[in-house]
């Protein structure tokens, strides 16, 4: 079990918002969450992604949220850039790996530091044509990109940091089709688990294999 919550409260203002509700992600599933407006489906991401916590509650056994190992869960914040006057480049290459030292004789030990970044700038290339951007684009301030772009490049980032547990809030909405679709070629084969909300059924039924629907404050595993 990758990642599981017994018996889980959230509440906000007096009001409960998913109430003792049980979630888990066993593997690398690919599971996306579906209710309506308003149901929770957001409270639920931000709990994953540790902004929010669990109500407290004595009569539950254990601690409430238990992972299998230290986990890396990725999610898109509202305000993604810290710094909208640095460039594209600047901002996508933050993650690429460092070199890790020198040598015995003071040299810098290059090959597996070469080899991550040429697969981190590889994909970084894949994924900023993929959705559409231009490599001249790399250039170009994250403030001079409309908000729906910035959206997109807030997106790769995420996708380059390829965290154990990606979240995903309606990540089709500033998408064309012709980008819907390559997203979902990669989404196929994105190697760790994800949880996806999305109000595009055919998209999800492409990339998905469970669901938890919510209602009445209250979550339903469904398989498949």
């Amino acid at each position: 079990m990758l990642y599981q919550i017994t018996d889980g409260t959230v509440s906000a203002g007096g009001v409960t918002i998913l109430s003792h509700i049980n979630f888990e992600i066993r593997g690398t599933e690919k599971i996306a969450v579906a209710g309506k407006n308003g149901a929770g489906k957001t409270t639920l991401l931000r709990l994953l992604a540790g902004e929010l916590t669990l109500d407290r509650d004595d009569k539950r056994n254990g601690p409430g949220i238990v992972t299998s190992r230290k986990l890396t869960v990725g999610m898109m914040r509202q305000q993604p850039f810290d710094d909208p006057s640095e460039t594209v480049e600047e901002e996508l290459l933050k993650g690429c790996p460092k070199r890790a030292g020198t040598g015995q004789n003071g040299s810098a030990v290059f090959s597996e530091w070469d080899r991550e970044r040429f697969e981190y700038e590889r994909e970084y290339d894949i994924l900023f044509t993929g959705f559409g951007f231009s490599k001249e684009d790399k250039k170009k301030k994250v403030s001079s990109f409309s908000g729906g772009e910035q959206t997109k490049i807030a997106l790769i980032r995420l996708l380059l940091e390829k965290p154990d547990i990606l979240l995903l809030d309606e990540p089709t909405n500033y998408l064309d089709e012709n980008h819907i679709e390559w997203l979902k070629r990669y989404l196929i084969e994105y190697e760790n688990a994800f949880i996806l909300i999305s109000h595009d059924i055919p998209f999800l039924n492409s990339v998905v294999n469970l669901i938890y629907h919510v209602e009445n404050a209250e979550l339903t595993r469904y398989v498949g």
